[in-house]
């Protein structure tokens, strides 16, 4: 099916298509509770079973955190790049400052 979801960058509406399948286990027992995500327990006077609250778990799980609209999608992946204030010879410069003496002198031992 479709959803209706709103872009996070420019407010449009768009349509996500959601695909899914999903297994539940229902079995017999005393008292009906969750043993485990995909496994209920119900009771044997069980006459129906109300899986709206599993449809809208299964549903919200397949919407995106980040909703952009599909033309946005191409520049959401050129935007990957990391800012950094502090540029590499500052950097490596600061490494070199932090550097045990001790250490420093086991690097002139394996050099020799």
């Amino acid at each position: 099916g479709t959803l209706e979801l709103t872009c996070d960058r420019s407010l449009e509406l768009f349509d996500h298509a959601v695909s899914f399948e999903k297994n539940m286990i229902f079995k017999y027992g005393e008292e009906e509770k969750e043993l485990a995500e995909d496994v209920m327990i119900i009771t044997k006077n069980t006459q129906k079973i109300n899986i709206a609250s599993l449809l809208f778990e299964f549903i919200s799980l397949e919407i995106p955190m980040k909703k952009l609209h599909p033309k946005f999608q191409e520049d959401n992946q050129e935007i990957s790049m990391i800012y950094s204030s502090v540029n590499k010879e500052q950097e490596n410069k600061q490494e070199e400052e932090n550097i045990d003496p001790r250490w420093v002198a086991l690097k002139k031992l394996k050099s020799n």
